[in-house]
C-alpha cells in the first residue's frame, strides 16, 4: 500500500489524523457498505478497534481527504492486485491449454449532480427517460475465476468498440477472448491477433466472409480483414421451464483447425461467454444492491469505480485461491455473496488488524469452502440487474435464473457464409 501511494504521490507531505493510506482503507470500506454515508463507514471501519486513540473526522474533512487522495492509489492498487489467479490446476480454467477470457461492456448508474452532469449523459428508457447519468464500463474478465484482467471505463458517448482496443494491453499468447457480435469488428479482431491471443466471436448471421475451404466438420475456413479464420454455423435449441426455442449461431474463430479444436467443442465453449456477465450481476447486484454510486464529481466517481474494482479483484483472488485447495473444485461453486459477507463481517471486528499474521482471505476461504454451491446452472440469457422499483411496476418481472435449462445443438453444413 505505502509502496502504491508513494509511486503515485498520494502519500501525505505532513502527519494528519486521516493518513493516506487510512483513506485508501476508508475507500474499500465504502464498497463493501455502499448504502451509507462515509461518517457511518468510518464507524464500521474502526469499530473493532475499542481503547485505541482514534480520530472522529467530520464528514467534511473525509471529503477533503478522499479529494486529496485522489483516484491514482486506486488505479495502482488495482493494476498491482489484476490478473487470472488462474494457475494450471484449477478447474474450469482453461480449454485446451487456452486460458478462457471474456471482454463486455454494461452501464453504471452516477448521481444526478452538475458536475457529473457535464461528463456523464442520461439515456432513454421505457418510462420516457433515465433517472441518472451512467458511465460505461467495460472489464476483461477471467471466465473461469471471474477474476478482472483489466478494466477501462468513461462516459457513454464512447461506445463499447471504442473503448475495448485499451483491453487489448492485457492479451497475450495462450489465451482465447470469448466476444459478443458488438465487438465482431475487423479492427479489433486483427488487434487482437497480433498479441499471439485467439478469438471466438459471434458475428451477425447475414454477414457474409469467403468460403475459402470446408472442413468434414461442416466449418469452412475464410478471412476477415487481414486475418485467416474459420466459421462455425450453428442451431442451438434451450428448453427451459417456459418451454423450447431455437436459434441459428454464426461463431468465427482465429482457431482454424478443426482437428486440433472441434467445432461442437468451440460451441459449447461459446456459452463461457456469460461469465462476464456474471461480473457485472455481483458487482452491480451483490455487492452495490443496485444502487447509484456515490460520488458527484468525475474524478470522484473514478476513484470509486477503481475501489470497487480492487474489492471485487480481491474478493474473487481469496475464493480462487481457497477452490484451488481442492482437487478439482470448480471456482464457479464458491459463491460471492458468502465471501462477500465475510469480508465485511472481518472489517467491522478488526480481524488481525493488531495480530502480526493475517489470515483474512483464510477465513473467508474456509467460509466459502463450508458452503460450496452445486454445479453452476446453464444461462440463456444476461441477468436484467434494477434498481429498487415499486411492486406495482414489477409486474412481469420474471426472474430467469429459477429456470432450469438444457442446451442442445447442432452444426449446420448447408449454409454459405
Amino acid at each position: 500500500m505505502i509502496a502504491v501511494l508513494a509511486e503515485s504521490g498520494g502519500t501525505q507531505q505532513r502527519i494528519r489524523d486521516l493518513p493516506s493510506r487510512v483513506v485508501v482503507y476508508l475507500l474499500l470500506a465504502g464498497s463493501l457498505f455502499p448504502g451509507i454515508g462515509w461518517k457511518q463507514v468510518w464507524r464500521r471501519l474502526t469499530a473493532g478497534l475499542e481503547g485505541l486513540a482514534i480520530a472522529s473526522p467530520t464528514a467534511g474533512a473525509l471529503a477533503q481527504a478522499r479529494r486529496r487522495v485522489g483516484a491514482r492509489p486506486l488505479r495502482g492498487l488495482f493494476d498491482l492486485l489484476r490478473g487470472p489467479a488462474a494457475g494450471i490446476g484449477i478447474a474450469g480454467t482453461r480449454w485446451r491449454g487456452l486460458l478462457v477470457c471474456a471482454i463486455d461492456g454494461t452501464l453504471m448508474a452516477v448521481p444526478d449532480s452538475p458536475a457529473n452532469q457535464s461528463e456523464f449523459i442520461k439515456h432513454r428508457s421505457n418510462n420516457g427517460g433515465a433517472g441518472y447519468p451512467s458511465l460505461r464500463l467495460l472489464v476483461l474478465v477471467s471466465c473461469g475465476t471471474r477474476t478482472v484482467l483489466d478494466a477501462v471505463f468513461g462516459p457513454t458517448t464512447n461506445g463499447e468498440t471504442s473503448y475495448a482496443p485499451r483491453l487489448v494491453r492485457s492479451l497475450c499468447e495462450g489465451m482465447i477472448v470469448l466476444l459478443d457480435r458488438n465487438f465482431a469488428v475487423q479492427a479489433l479482431v486483427e488487434a487482437i491477433t497480433r498479441t499471439g491471443a485467439h478469438v471466438l466471436v459471434r458475428v451477425k448471421e447475414n454477414r457474409r466472409l469467403p468460403v475459402l475451404k470446408r472442413f468434414p466438420d461442416g466449418s469452412c475456413l475464410s478471412r476477415l480483414g487481414g486475418v485467416p479464420v474459420r466459421v462455425v454455423d450453428c442451431e442451438i435449441t434451450v428448453g427451459t421451464s417456459q418451454g423450447r426455442r431455437t436459434g441459428s449461431y454464426r461463431l468465427v474463430t482465429t482457431l482454424t483447425d478443426p482437428h486440433a479444436h472441434p467445432a461442437a467443442e468451440l460451441i459449447r465453449l461459446y456459452h463461457e461467454r456469460w461469465e462476464v456477465e456474471t461480473s457485472y450481476l455481483e458487482i452491480k447486484s451483490t455487492i452495490l444492491g443496485g444502487r447509484v454510486l456515490r460520488a458527484r464529481t468525475p474524478a470522484g466517481v473514478a476513484q470509486e469505480v477503481f475501489a470497487l474494482l480492487v474489492t471485487y479483484q480481491v474478493l474473487r483472488l481469496g475464493m480462487a485461491d481457497a477452490t484451488a485447495t481442492q482437487p478439482g473444485a470448480d471456482p464457479d461453486r464458491a459463491s460471492f455473496s458468502i465471501a462477500l459477507n465475510t469480508s465485511r463481517d472481518l472489517l467491522i471486528q478488526a480481524a488481525s488488524v493488531i495480530k502480526t499474521t493475517v489470515d483474512l482471505v483464510g477465513t473467508i476461504g474456509r467460509r466459502v469452502l463450508a458452503d460450496l454451491m452445486s454445479d453452476q446452472r446453464i444461462r440463456t440469457r444476461p441477468r436484467v440487474v434494477k434498481r429498487a422499483i415499486s411492486r406495482y411496476n414489477a409486474k412481469g418481472i420474471v426472474d430467469r435464473t429459477t429456470y432450469k435449462a438444457t442446451i442442445s445443438m447442432g452444426i449446420l453444413t448447408t449454409r454459405t457464409p
